[in-house]
């Protein structure tokens, strides 16, 4: 990995900083990024010990951390799935290139990623060497036979008995099927080994995936506890794929620390359990129209999961469970802008306030990456937040987002400003 290239300090005048944890705003103020990082908030109008800096004038904008995505698929937006499993392999590294600048562009500046080979992919966004968020990639998605992650044809063998030959899914490191608990082992330490930064497995039937109902658990205890040790070892962790009661349920017994959808949760008494147990809800704001399924029995579970979405989001209000937000948007390109909508609809469908939302989409599900632990490649420096030290990822917007945050559907409009890194990737107000 290259350099990561030298950014000169910039001095950005005149702002009202929403730092990603507190209520409001402060009032006008400066902010000083020097090194990659937030020098200072609240520093004077000088550039005294910032030799070159760049100036921006806020003229009494709203300052505020980049937005994060906790469950993304950059190696699989840019393509559908008959595109993804047909492509050359090196296709989806190129799409998800592309993807990656994009998402930076609507202001997303770090993302978990829970499925694709992407750590090339995080490994040259690092570098500086082309525009994308932080990444905290998965690798490969693990999955039992005919679990959600298979998707092998009807009649091939069960990888036990398949003499090593994968599926193309598989071939280009989007997904790993593996049985019994010396090949969740394996398939775990195999996606370490390969720059994962968690875990992630399947424990419940899915929506786009051809053999498994919604209401089947998958993997057993074991299978998931091995999952969970290998992942411990490495110090980091283990997100579960499962939407329902007794997927979670076993999921969380297991040591699982990530609760991926959740929408069929069966009552407040799980969610109770995720916050007794620390575990998260990293959950997205469906619609049903985000997703389109021609097989009619995919878009029954499309709709039944969609249906879920406001209880499971009442419920974890109620029970105090930790919220992460995501948007979980694959599988067809036309629709990868829907992340920036995605994000509004936390106040505008299911119930959180705006200063709500934005908490969650940035300090909080900050606070999940930090799971990562030992892995997390982020470490040096907080994530998320507004504050002397953290990591300089900030957005300058125009509107009033702790008031609304529907400016935020309207990122070419309404982004004024983007850095990444202590890096200016976009800047309007020069």
């Amino acid at each position: 990995m290259s350099q990561q290239q030298f950014s000169p300090p910039v001095l950005i005048n005149n702002v009202r900083v929403f730092d990603g944890k507190s209520d409001g705003l402060t009032p006008p103020t400066s902010v000083t990024i020097k090194d990659r990082r937030i020098f200072s908030v609240g520093s004077r109008n000088t550039k005294e010990g910032l030799d070159g800096a760049l100036v921006i004038e806020g003229g009494g904008r709203v300052l505020m951390p980049g937005l994060t995505d906790a469950h993304t698929h950059l190696f699989a937006s840019g393509a559908s799935q008959a595109s993804l499993l047909a492509s050359a392999t090196g296709t989806c590294h190129y799409t998800a290139l592309l993807q990656a600048e994009n998402m930076l562009m609507r202001g997303f500046t770090a993302a978990r990623d829970m499925a694709g080979d992407v750590t090339p992919l995080r490994q040259v966004l690092d570098s500086g060497d082309f525009p994308g968020p932080r990444v905290y990639p998965s690798q490969a998605a693990i999955s039992q036979t005919s679990g959600h992650g298979d998707f092998s044809a009807v009649y091939d063998s069960a990888p036990s008995f398949s003499c090593g030959i994968h599926a193309r899914a598989e071939e280009i490191g989007f997904l790993r099927v593996a049985d019994g608990r010396d090949r969740v082992l394996a398939a775990v330490r195999e996606q370490l080994k390969r720059g994962a930064t968690q875990i992630k497995i399947m424990a419940g039937g899915g929506v786009a995936s051809p053999y498994d109902p919604l209401d089947v658990v998958q993997y057993t205890l074991d299978e998931l506890r091995a999952a969970v040790e290998a992942a411990e070892d490495w110090g980091t962790y283990v997100a579960a794929h499962v939407y329902n009661d007794v997927g979670i349920r076993r999921a969380i017994e297991a040591g699982i620390k990530s609760i991926e959808h959740g929408h069929l949760v069966g009552s407040e008494e799980t969610l109770e359990l995720m916050k007794e147990k620390g575990v998260w809800l990293s959950t997205q704001p469906f619609l049903e129209a985000d997703h389109e399924y021609a097989n009619p029995v995919n878009a029954e579970k499309n709709k039944e999961v969609c249906e879920g979405v406001a209880r499971s989001f009442e419920w974890a209000r109620s029970a105090g469970t930790k919220i992460a937000f995501g948007t979980d948007l694959l599988l067809e390109p036309d629709k990868a802008a829907k992340q920036s909508e995605m994000f509004t609809r936390l106040e505008s469908d299911f119930g959180f306030t705006a200063t709500q939302a934005l908490r969650i989409a940035t300090s909080e599900n900050a606070e999940l990456f930090r799971l990562s632990g030992d892995r997390d490649p982020y470490s040096a420096a907080p994530l998320g937040q507004i504050t002397d030290g953290a990591w300089a990822d900030i957005l300058i917007v125009e509107g009033e987002p702790t008031e609304s945050t529907a400016l935020f559907g309207d990122p070419e409009k309404n982004l004024a400003v983007i850095i990444k890194d202590g890096r200016i990737y976009k800047n309007l107000l020069a």
